[in-house]
């Protein structure tokens, strides 16, 4: 049925379909975040972590966000931090993939691509990386042919009008919003740091993802 249901929360609409597993975080806390937030259009590659739709905005759906994070941080946890690169051009994904990178050892490229780094050795920004991650597929587009073209796995954090093409494991959600980014980055931080041993299960880092998070002046 289409009509939407009076009184009826986003958050408790995901409720309904939550698996029995407990999230990394409470459900509420992505939808404050904003986690959820797709954008008006969708690919067929992204059908499958879509929530519904809401207002003209393709909602995504967060049960998938929080496997796809423990999924991502487990896999990233088996390479030694300096076999993995991250890439975040965008402004608000910038801080969030340095606050990243101090944690975790991580290869951090903050800001615009320079074409070459993953297969010009005569750049001085060159990496020779064994999986990178990137916090967007479209500005970070370079980064995934570059990736491809020698065989090395990409973690891409992917909306709802992203394709898949060339991306290994896609992290769905909302790979635009200031909130977003800060919060998904923190997750992951903590959730790799967790797997690596460096973190129990429950304890989290000495930041919050308002840490991650640029500010507006």
């Amino acid at each position: 049925m289409s009509e939407r249901r009076r009184g009826i929360s986003i958050a408790e609409e995901f409720e309904e379909v939550t698996t029995k597993e407990e999230m990394l975080i409470p459900l509420k806390t992505y939808i404050r975040y904003g986690a959820h937030i797709g954008t008006n259009k969708k690919t067929k590659d992204m059908e499958r972590f879509i929530f519904k739709r809401k207002g003209g905005v393709y909602l995504i759906n967060i049960v998938k966000t929080d496997e796809r994070i423990r999924l991502a941080a487990r896999l990233l946890a088996k390479y030694q931090p300096n076999e993995v690169a991250i890439f975040g051009s965008r402004l608000y994904a910038q801080k969030p993939i340095i606050k990243m990178g101090e944690w975790t050892k991580f290869i951090v490229f903050p800001g615009r691509y320079l074409p070459g780094t993953l297969t010009n050795p005569q750049l001085v920004t060159y990496v020779e990386p064994e999986i990178i991650l990137v916090s967007d597929p479209i500005k970070e587009r370079q980064a995934i042919q570059e990736a491809f073209m020698i065989g090395v796995p990409v973690i891409a954090l992917c909306d709802t009008n992203n394709t898949l093409s060339n991306i290994d494991l896609a992290i769905p959600a909302n790979n635009k919003g200031r909130k977003s980014l800060a919060l998904i980055f923190w997750l992951l931080t903590n959730q790799i740091l967790r797997e690596r041993g460096e973190l129990s299960e429950g304890e989290t880092i000495k930041e919050t993802p308002e840490d991650f998070m640029i500010m507006l002046s």
